[in-house]
């Protein structure tokens, strides 16, 4: 049943495709074949159907394999990637001590190659789009923009604009919405970048400018972004800061609505939930973060039934879709279903969804992409299903969720082009990227003000069996 695949089989103008299965907006099918050409989708259908409306286009058996949307991860900040393992065993909010730090300290040189470089892992791992929440690099966020579609990755890119909170002044707000106006414009048709505003959390802006840029986003149909109800200190420092809750500032100036993306949302209460019913406010479900470096799950199994739209993140943390969708159930089952005998936890389908389609429209691009479905951008994923752990499946959608692998991923389709084939990119040197951000990464690293509190696992293991304290002693604390 296997048969040995060519990238040059793949790099055709118009591809008339005959995988053993087609995952539909609908459920897996079988017996289908997918046109694409030009970008898109043109066609998806049964076989026979196809075979006999496009007779001159040859088509091209794929056994064994799957055809199924590529993934989106609903939640990012590219600029942070290269970094990522500076986060394990960091108490929360390590935003402070170590996101800020690390970025600004960047160029605009390394941050197009660590850009680069996060765009390729997300290509790697699945992802055909990510939603980048912004960066606080100083420069043009135009080097992440031009990474992103340098490596062939769709983006909905944020831009942030924090003007301080309500001391801010007139002039200071006027300033940076002409930047971000010039944004949208700059992209607002860009074959792979969708502009976002984003600001980092509700409390860093002013009412006024929390209001104008959801206004603004609402005009353009474009998303807003923020982080929310994200931790315990998070949710003290609105209440101390404003006297509300995150989600509750954001009510308060009109910020919520169709148009806004919530990040995170773990410590949310049944009004905050009734809240974002009823506005049509998505949010972004990061369950890594949750494990690596937060106080809770976001409920999104209950966010699912009550019809809050969500969509899966990594928040940075590692860009493997599949390892996400595993994550997404059992951090639901572990916090929530286990407690109530809910063995389903999702049914394996609600995860698939709200990965691919769901996401979409999470994100504001579910007009364009996350289903194989006609007229759609042709961004999608070859699987290999004739494995081991798979070829005795006889629930292929939740083993997808449980079993499946990155290294299963054949090719991976972003706008009809074929972008990486068995891992590596076909048109683009990546090893030479992976090298030039090495060099730089651990001199960025050590040339940031950062402060981490968490010793390495080599440490980590000395000092549990010397007996002492975990944590390093600090000395200004002395």
């Amino acid at each position: 049943m296997h048969t040995e695949l060519h990238a040059s089989q793949l790099q055709a103008d118009t591809l008339l495709l005959h995988p053993q299965y087609v995952l539909l907006k609908s459920g897996l099918a079988t017996d289908h074949a997918v046109l694409v050409e030009d970008g898109r989708f043109r066609d998806v259908g049964p076989r026979a159907l196809l075979d006999a409306r496009y007779a001159p286009i040859p088509a091209l058996a794929l056994p064994g394999k799957l055809v199924m949307p590529g993934m989106i991860d609903g939640h990012h900040h590219l600029t942070q990637s290269f970094g990522k393992s500076l986060a394990y065993g960091e108490p929360s909010e390590i935003f402070r001590r170590v996101w800020v730090p690390l970025e600004s300290s960047l160029d605009d040189e390394f941050v197009h190659q660590s850009a680069k470089l996060a765009a390729l892992e997300s290509l790697r791992g699945g992802f055909t789009t990510v939603c980048d929440a912004g960066t606080r690099a100083k420069g043009e966020i135009g080097a992440v923009a031009s990474a992103t579609a340098e490596a062939g990755l769709r983006c909905v890119l944020g831009i942030i604009c924090n003007d301080g909170g309500n001391q801010s002044t007139p002039g200071q707000r006027e300033a940076i919405l002409a930047q971000a106006q010039r944004f949208m414009a700059d992209y607002g048709t860009h074959a792979l970048v969708h502009p976002s505003l984003a600001i980092s959390i509700p409390e860093a802006a002013s009412d006024a400018m929390l209001a104008t840029v959801t206004r603004l986003c609402a005009e353009a149909g474009i998303i807003f972004q923020t982080h929310v109800n994200e931790h315990l200190a998070s949710v003290e420092r609105s209440v101390v800061a404003r006297g509300m809750r995150p989600l509750e500032h954001l009510a308060s100036v009109g910020a919520l609505g169709p148009q806004t993306l919530i990040a995170h949302g773990t410590m949310v209460t049944p009004a905050e939930l009734l809240l974002l019913k009823s506005t049509d406010t998505a949010v972004s479900y990061n369950p890594v973060a949750s494990a690596w470096k937060g106080n809770a799950v976001a409920p999104a199994t209950l966010m699912a039934a009550m019809g809050i739209r969500f969509a899966l993140g990594t928040d940075s943390t590692r860009s493997d879709a599949f390892r996400l969708l595993d994550a997404a159930e059992a951090a639901q089952k572990y916090a929530f279903a286990m407690q109530i005998g809910d063995t389903s936890s999702g049914g394996g389908w609600t995860w698939l969804d709200h990965a691919t389609h769901e996401g979409a429209r999470a994100i504001g691009l579910g007009g364009r992409i996350g289903e194989i479905a006609a007229d759609k951008q042709a961004d999608f994923l070859i699987v290999d299903v004739d494995t081991p752990e798979l070829c005795t499946s006889v629930d292929l959608t939740w083993d997808l969720v449980r079993l499946a692998q990155r290294d299963q991923i054949v090719a991976s389709f972003v706008g009809g082009r074929l972008r990486l084939f068995k891992g590596w990119p076909v048109d683009w040197d990546a090893r030479a990227l992976m090298r030039q951000v090495a060099d730089k990464a651990h001199a960025a690293i050590a040339r940031a003000p950062i402060q981490r509190l968490h010793p390495t696992a080599g440490e980590h293991r000395r000092r549990v069996l010397a007996g002492s304290s975990v944590y390093p002693a600090r000395s200004d604390l002395r």
